[in-house]
């Protein structure tokens, strides 16, 4: 193009052409290749499972309730998980553990560990003992057992009724654990399955209870109540309570003389109808209904959460009226 000369739209382009071709060749004749914008990071690979659900960082002492020295345990959120915490630090199988006592290394029923923890409270295993069998006939309807069971797969005998059929039995114990029924494992029924396999059993007909009684307690061991002066680990604030759930988080929250009044009236009546006691049961109904304002609406709320029990109406009714009755002062 000579001076003055005014470049049309396609000599441009073709000049613009001619130019690229020309900067990449000296490249291409050196075998290079073109820059490229750096790789994108590969994405993060998602969380595996369900979120775990935060361990409260509270410290409990425990020991064996037969003898041992004094461990100490924290991070756990349910009675299984405890019953692990418990075995990890005396080197036992969760399996060897019956049940816990609280601030009594006796079989105190009064005693049992059930869905709360005080923070303060000392934590005492019962440990499988001697295996027995016992022979039962039955004479009347009612054995005369309560059963309530560990939260990880053991019933054992709460209470035995004065004058009944198993109160005759000398060898039947408070704290037994019943493993079997006619020599068919009952290890990990709940409390109720067990209740109603015993009722069902036929009268006049004998059969057969296997029985683990918990090992029995040096006679050197005294009454232990607390656990040593030591707030490390602790939320000392009033009368708190560890809550310990089979589904969810722990939570530490403060004693309500309501709630507490009411779930000893409600586990009364688990053991008036179903023959059971079970004070984490009795908590949960008693949640249940403590803000429903009719009986339809806590039976809904209590069939959401504890369908499975399928409760009768008149025990819904008589629950009803006694959490209404602590409401209203009615004790």
């Amino acid at each position: 193009m000579q001076n003055g000369e005014v470049m049309s739209p396609q000599d441009s382009k073709i000049s613009r052409e001619e130019a690229m071709e020309d900067h990449k060749a000296p490249c291409q004749n050196q075998g290079c290749s073109e820059p490229t914008a750096p790789p994108l990071p590969p994405p993060s690979p998602p969380p595996a499972g369900p979120p775990e659900y935060p361990r409260p960082r509270l410290i409990f002492h425990t020991q064996l309730a037969h003898g041992s020295p004094t461990g100490r345990i924290h991070g756990f959120t349910n009675v299984k998980e405890l019953y692990a915490k418990i075995a990890e630090v005396f080197n036992i199988s969760p399996s060897e553990i019956l049940f816990c006592t609280l601030n009594s290394h006796k079989v105190d029923m009064q005693k049992l560990l059930g869905g709360q923890i005080g923070l303060e409270d000392f934590i005492f295993a019962h440990v499988r003992g001697e295996t027995k069998e016992v022979e039962v006939t039955k004479t009347e309807d009612a054995l005369g057992l309560t059963i309530t069971d560990n939260g990880a797969g053991y019933a054992f005998i709460k209470r035995i009724k004065e004058g009944s059929t198993i109160d005759r039995l000398k060898a039947v114990c408070v704290g037994d654990h019943i493993e079997a029924i006619n020599d068919q494992s009952i290890v990990g029924c709940r409390h109720y399955e067990v209740a109603k396999m015993l009722k069902e059993q036929p009268r006049g007909l004998p059969f057969t209870l296997r029985l683990v009684e918990p090992k029995k307690a040096f006679d050197m061991i005294g009454m232990r109540t607390k656990a040593p002066k030591s707030n490390e680990g602790k939320l000392v604030n009033g009368r708190e309570t560890l809550r310990l759930r089979s589904k969810g988080a722990a939570t530490v929250q403060e004693v309500n003389e309501f709630e507490e009044q009411a779930t000893r009236k409600v586990d009364d009546l688990l053991e008036s109808y179903m023959g059971i006691r079970d004070l984490e049961l009795a908590t949960t109904i008693v949640e249940a209904g403590k803000d429903k304002k009719n009986p339809d609406d806590f039976a809904e709320a209590l069939d959401s959460v504890l369908g499975d029990f399928a409760f009768p109406d008149v025990f819904l009714f008589d629950v009803w009226g006694a959490i209404g009755d602590v409401k209203n002062g009615r004790t």
